[in-house]
């Protein structure tokens, strides 16, 4: 699982490090990992590292900066992905992987009317016009089991969920527009 990155920022170093020490001198043993994270920030004036978590996320969401740090595109998910698609943008194949997976359904979702609802047999023609491997029930579950699409509880009327791409899904979908990075898609941060 990814660690979401946090600035340890001290105002006074000879205080830190006169708070660290006078707590490891009250211990009788080397403390743990979550342990040292607690007396770190306390060191800092804070109850805890839960306490010292919370008001770094404030912060941060207070300066209108992003709690994390900025998403980077696997490219190699990318370049892998791109090859169960043809130079036309259709998938070929479905994917093993589950990640590829996700990743082609996002292209096929892009092909869907922003805003406007499609009869099962209008969806049937848009994604069989979509793949080459005749199975357009399996996408549509797909489609809707990812959240991508919506459809009416007696599966008549179909409707694109609006949803920002996450970056390596853009990443594909531009690489299968342009067709230019065949080879090798663009770095994005």
């Amino acid at each position: 699982m990814a660690r979401t990155p946090i600035a340890f920022v001290a105002g006074d170093i000879s205080a830190l490090a006169k708070s660290v020490r006078a707590q490891l001198l009250q211990r009788t043993s080397p403390p743990g990992h979550v342990e040292l994270l607690n007396i770190l920030a306390r060191a800092t004036g804070h109850r805890n590292y839960q306490h010292f978590r919370a008001g770094a996320a404030c912060t941060s969401a207070d300066r209108g900066a992003p709690a994390v740090q900025r998403e980077t595109v696997d490219l190699k998910r990318v370049q892998r992905a791109a090859r169960h698609f043809d130079e036309h943008g259709r998938l070929l194949r479905w994917p093993a992987r589950h990640n590829l997976q996700q990743l082609s359904l996002w292209v096929l979702w892009a092909g869907f009317p922003p805003r406007c609802s499609l009869a099962e047999p209008e969806v049937k023609t848009l994604l069989n016009s979509r793949h080459a491997f005749a199975d357009d029930a399996l996408l549509r579950r797909a489609l809707c089991d990812h959240g991508l699409v919506s459809r009416t509880a007696d599966g008549r009327a179909y409707r694109r969920i609006e949803r920002r791409p996450p970056l390596e899904a853009a990443a594909l979908l531009r690489h299968l527009k342009t067709g230019a990075l065949r080879r090798r898609p663009e770095a994005v941060t």
